[in-house]
């Protein structure tokens, strides 16, 4: 389907706004997703190698490629699921698997981030994906590969079996011997954030205006809660009124299934509204043409300093393509842990090594 603009015509909205419904529908019970990451520091570790692992497991990425194969064809979702569960587990203390640990295994009571309030929707097919995918690499090297990099390794390989680019995974980082919820909420971007909201917490991680508008472009499939969005239908900052720059007919379409109160809470809505299921760059069109699900979204569009980045993907997917993989590979070197001072190798993601 057609990224909508100005001069497109009713029919062709009445078309989305009907398939936006239906999605709502079908998935008020299986799907989500979202964006996100981790620590301060700003320097990629340059001890990951895309070779890391050439002696010691050789199969290791044909290993991981028979699992997110096989689960993307039984659940689609677990692409986006993946790569969300890959940005909330860089943007807090590193990209060291943290978010994987379970607070019962913890041996303490302290909660892990898991469990922290901004996590409680990533999907459990991301979390499964890497459980299935570390088992069958254990089965073959054993105590080798760290958790750390199959989530990253599987987050490439979901961005390409939707349809994006396939790039080359640095290796090498291990396992966060941390994982405390408490360090979530300031580290996550939030629905509702400014540009300068934004930019602030990207730079703390190291990353540009730039890598902030191409990262949000994972935002080109996947699906939000209710929640994420309904201020912007019915009250946006405080105003008692939708927010003035959303379509009138996407916020009709949305009002549709996420009333002001009182909603289901398993209803999801697509970040795209005109290939939900793809990763392609028409989630920079659709801001153009004001269809951005969320606020922090749709503000990359209307931001002097954003707006022209946004205008040159929307043109341009292989631009974006390249961007991406490029801002992937940023971004999976933020807090990587090196050596056993620093990090762990863990048999089961979900449980520190003791």
């Amino acid at each position: 389907m057609p990224v909508l603009t100005s001069s497109s015509s009713s029919s062709s909205f009445t078309s989305i706004s009907l398939s936006i419904f239906l999605l709502l529908i079908l998935y008020n019970t299986t799907v989500i997703c979202s964006a996100t990451t981790r620590t301060k520091t700003t320097h990629p570790n340059r001890q990951l190698s895309v070779n890391y692992y050439a002696k010691s497991c050789p199969q290791v990425e044909q290993l991981i490629g028979s699992i997110t194969s096989q689960q993307f064809k039984e659940s689609p979702v677990s692409s986006p699921a993946t790569i969300r569960l890959f940005f909330h587990d860089c943007f807090v203390e590193g990209c060291d698997a943290s978010i994987i640990i379970s607070s019962k295994q913890q041996g303490n009571k302290m909660l892990a981030e898991k469990d922290a309030p901004d996590n409680k929707d990533l999907r459990e097919e991301g979390f499964e994906s890497v459980r299935k995918a570390k088992a069958v690499v254990e089965s073959k090297c054993p105590g080798v590969v760290s958790c750390a990099d199959i989530l990253a390794i599987s987050a490439r390989d979901y961005v390409h079996l939707a349809g994006g680019p396939y790039y080359q995974v640095k290796k090498g980082r291990w396992d966060g011997k941390i994982s405390m919820a408490s360090k979530v909420a300031s580290n996550i971007p939030q629905a509702n954030f400014t540009v300068d909201q934004l930019l602030k917490l990207f730079s703390s991680k190291g990353l540009t205006l730039e890598d902030l508008v191409v990262l949000s472009g994972a935002h080109t499939f996947g699906f939000a809660h209710c929640q994420n969005f309904v201020s912007r239908l019915y009250d946006y900052r405080g105003s008692k009124q939708p927010d003035p720059v959303i379509d009138p007919r996407l916020l009709r379409a949305l009002r549709m299934s996420c009333p002001h109160y009182g909603g289901n809470a398993d209803i999801v809505a697509p970040f795209d509204v005109t290939t939900p299921f793809v990763f392609d760059h028409a989630y920079y069109g659709n801001l153009e043409a004001k269809l951005g699900l969320l606020a922090s979204d749709q503000a990359l569009s209307l931001d002097p300093r954003t707006k022209p980045i946004v205008q040159a993907l929307a043109k341009d997917k292989q631009k974006f393509f390249q961007a991406f993989a490029a801002a992937m590979e940023k971004m999976g070197s933020i807090g990587a842990k090196r050596g056993r001072k620093h990090g762990e190798k863990r048999k089961d993601c979900s449980m520190h090594m003791l």
